[in-house]
Formats: structure tokens, sequence, C-alpha cells
């Protein structure tokens, strides 16, 4: 779920873009391929279950993983 705090976003996907507006959300389903795009500077606040990888489904170096605790 991206919510916009802050500015305008553009979330692309295949078929349609969605504007979002400050307050407003967007919720991306699993799987779904997805672009999001601001002409200006947007704050967002970002909800995704913690088994999400940044990389879509590649592993590469750019891959986050979580840190084992101590």
């Amino acid at each position: 779920m991206f919510l916009v705090v802050k500015g305008r976003m553009k979330m692309r996907f295949r078929d349609r873009e969605v504007l979002v507006d400050p307050g407003e959300f967007v919720i991306v389903q699993k799987g779904v391929e997805h672009m999001p795009e601001a002409e200006d500077e947007v704050h967002i606040v970002l909800f995704e279950p913690k088994s999400t990888l940044n990389t879509g489904n590649m592993r590469n170096e750019r891959t986050m993983v979580e840190l084992e605790r101590l």
C-alpha cells in the first residue's frame, strides 16, 4: 500500500495509470507489476509485508535482506 502524505504520484500498471493525491492511497496486489512515478517531490508511507523483496522477483547486490537478531 502506498499512502501519499505530500505531493502527487502516479502509479503505472501495464494496463492503466492511477493518480494518487495527498491523503489517498493505492494498493498493489502481490505479483502485479507496477512503477510509482512523480514529476515533483512526493512523500509517501509504504506498507508491505516484511517478506517482500525490494527488488521484486530478482535477487542481486541491491536486494535487501533482513538482518539476523543478535
